[in-house]
């Protein structure tokens, strides 16, 4: 059944008319555990659907149903992971750019023109860009991004928990919830964990 008013009466089908556009769009960047996913969309020019909205905003149902749309319907999508050991390494606002990239890479045809949800972003090789500050809820491509990437992610995460059972990371995602930090004071750290995060507020000796 379709809600009393419609998300994509309010979204954007595009920010620049008659290009190719993707919308890219990241999840799990304040978590404390796995990598950070993102997603890549190209939709065709006039598409709609009545849920299509920010990933946050919606149910998990939803998200899922709105994934499968997304697969059939979308002109091309992609996710890409950089894994906490990556971030570690560059740290997360890189490594959400990064992943980005990954996703883009993978692209098929190649987008002219890239508009990615937030404020900052590291160019992708020579295709221009913008950046628009709570994008997710105002373009389509870039919300069917969130979507990818948070579906992707929290499978991702869910499939983790079967063997860190501990950590409730079917629930919260590795997001730092009190019950996930108390798991790091209980059990210690996983091979998982994003060890340049301060895992604990009152950060000890966890490796």
């Amino acid at each position: 059944m379709v809600e009393p008013y419609t998300y994509c009466d309010m979204l954007l089908s595009f920010h620049k008319k008659g290009v190719l556009e993707a919308g890219c769009d990241e999840a799990g960047r304040g978590c404390l555990a796995g990598p950070v996913v993102a997603g890549a969309v190209i939709l065709p020019a006039d598409y709609k659907h009545p849920l299509l909205n920010d990933s946050k905003v919606l149910s998990k149902k939803k998200r899922l149903i709105l994934r499968e749309e997304i697969i059939k319907e979308a002109i091309s999508w992609a996710v890409g992971e950089y894994s906490n050991e990556e971030i570690d390494e560059v740290n997360i606002l890189k490594a959400s750019f990064y992943a980005m990239h990954r996703a883009v890479d993978q692209l098929t045809p190649i987008p002219q023109h890239l508009i990615i949800d937030g404020n900052r972003f590291i160019k992708y090789k020579e295709l221009s860009h913008d950046c628009i500050i709570k994008g997710d809820g105002k373009y389509l491509s870039i919300a069917a991004a969130s979507i990818m990437a948070k579906t992707h992610r929290d499978e991702l995460m869910e499939d983790l928990a079967a063997k860190y059972s501990h950590y409730g990371w079917e629930q919260n995602a590795g997001y730092p919830t009190k019950a996930h930090r108390q798991a790091i004071r209980d059990h210690g750290i996983t091979p998982y964990h994003r060890k340049t995060f301060r895992l604990l507020p009152k950060q000890v000796a966890l490796f």
